[in-house]
Parts: structure tokens; C-alpha cells; sequence
């Protein structure tokens, strides 16, 4: 039996936000990010705090990592996982033509300043989104992870009732 039939489930993505802030758009993004079957989430550079727009609480179901600073999650990024840098810039690949990697983990920058030069350098891929201008951190995570398992099969969280 090859390691294909035998690991079906190999595809895996985390996504975090660099310098982010404004708490709802975070609590947002996490939620999103389990509906739409993240393994993990994080933050570079600012610890989590509850979110009121996390309704689902989203770090006690998936792990939620905390970086110092973008070394710190380079130094961190999980073995054959690239990084993913989503930016608006004129060199980057528009979502619609992209190919996701199996294991991969999105990183998208502050309402604010998006995300350094510097840090898009060092991103394996970087990705924008269509239009032409930027759009909330929570709204474009969310696109980019639907685009994710339109393209990639995942396996999504089910509702449980209690």
C-alpha cells in the first residue's frame, strides 16, 4: 500500500495576521479560519485576547500559536509547509490563477501597513487578491481559505448540538 492510500489526509494550512489591530477583525478571522477547516491559527507580534467576534472561540477547538516577531515564525514555519504572504503588489500571483500547496501557512499584514517589503521577501509565494484596493483582513482571509478548499478537498468541521 503506498503512503498516498495510506495518509489521505495529508493536506493541511494555518493562517495568522501579522501586527493586527482591531480585535473584531481577528475574532473574524479565527472564526473563519476553523469554518473553513484551518489546523491552526497565530499571531505575529500581538498576543490573542478573547475575541467578542469569535463566537465559537475558536483557540479551544484548533491550536493558536503567538510569535515574537516574523524571524520567530520564520524560524517556526512546520517542515514542507511554504510560506504564503498575502499582499497587493504588483508582483504578486492573483488568487484565481493560484496553485495552494498541500501544507501551507497564510500570513496576511495589519489593517494598516499590510505586510513589509521585507517579509514579502521572504515569503515562498505571495498572493493578492482582485481589485484594487485592499480589503478588511477579516473578509480577505476569508476569501483566500474558500478559494483554498474549493481547490484543495479538506474536511470541515461538523456541527455538533449539545
Amino acid at each position: 500500500m503506498s503512503n498516498k492510500n495510506k495518509y489521505p489526509h495529508t493536506a493541511f494550512y494555518g493562517i495568522g495576521i501579522m501586527h493586527g489591530t482591531k480585535p473584531v477583525n481577528i475574532g473574524t478571522l479565527w472564526r473563519s479560519a476553523y469554518i473553513f477547516g484551518a489546523s491552526f491559527i497565530f499571531t505575529v507580534d500581538k498576543k490573542y485576547k478573547k475575541q467578542s467576534a469569535d463566537v465559537i472561540i475558536t483557540p479551544s477547538r484548533i491550536p493558536l500559536y503567538h510569535y515574537r516577531d516574523f524571524a520567530d515564525l520564520k524560524s517556526h514555519l512546520p517542515h514542507g509547509a511554504p510560506l504564503v504572504g498575502i499582499e497587493l503588489t504588483d508582483n504578486a500571483v492573483y488568487l484565481n490563477e493560484f496553485d495552494h500547496p498541500r501544507r501551507a501557512v497564510y500570513l496576511l499584514g495589519s489593517e494598516t501597513n499590510g505586510l513589509s517589503d521585507k517579509v514579502l521577501a521572504d515569503c515562498h509565494h505571495v498572493v493578492k487578491l482582485p481589485g484594487n484596493f485592499s480589503l478588511n483582513v477579516a473578509v480577505a482571509g476569508a476569501i483566500l481559505m474558500h478559494d483554498r478548499i474549493t481547490k484543495i478537498p479538506h474536511v470541515l468541521p461538523q456541527r455538533v448540538e449539545v
